[in-house]
């Protein structure tokens, strides 16, 4: 199995086969529009509007398991983004990331990177946030902003905390991208 077996909705309710994205370089993200890290909007599209022509796609997955960070429907969590963040990757349909109702991409990323890559501001970072979601397995996601990058023929090449600062994935992106030329 990889990345490209799966197929999830968008924003609109439309399948959408990750096939579609097979070649590029992956940057996957559980985000929120009412978090303490939803400026990470703002690094995230700087991202994208760097590689893009490069091959970067960042692909968005609104989540609202982590404290009701969420609330709004996929339409309202889109005019969000667009209005106070101007995003313009795609973004999907809102998704449980942990738990019996996790979407399946979900869980075979986490099956792939079982752990957080992160620095000390990540770790101190997680050390609060497992204090308010409860069951937590070792694997399941911390919070919002959980990111996965995929590099170009769909493997997992690393899972980054959500407090892990997005310039030092830039980094990361530019290796994968510089792998494929």
């Amino acid at each position: 199995m990889s990345i490209y077996d799966f197929t999830v909705k968008d924003n609109h309710g439309e399948s959408v086969s990750l096939k579609k994205y097979e070649g590029k370089v992956l940057l996957i993200v559980n985000t929120a529009t009412q978090c303490g890290l939803t400026p990470q909007y703002t690094a995230l599209q700087a991202l994208y509007n760097k590689y893009k022509n490069a091959g970067l796609e960042i692909l968005d997955f609104p989540c609202n398991q982590f404290m009701n960070q969420a609330p709004e429907d996929d339409a309202g969590i889109d005019e969000f983004c667009s209005l106070y963040y101007d995003t313009t990757f795609p973004r999907f349909a809102k998704i449980d990331v942990n738990g019996k109702n996790a979407a399946p991409l979900y869980v075979w990323l986490k099956e792939q990177a079982p752990e957080d890559k992160g620095d000390e501001k990540a770790k101190t970072f997680e050390e609060k946030v497992k204090l308010l979601t409860l069951d937590n397995k070792k694997s399941d996601i911390k919070w919002n902003f959980g990111k996965f990058l995929i590099d170009r023929k769909g493997g997992v090449t690393a899972r980054y905390s959500p407090a892990y600062m997005i310039g030092n994935i830039d980094r990361d992106i530019e290796a994968l991208l510089q792998e494929g030329r």
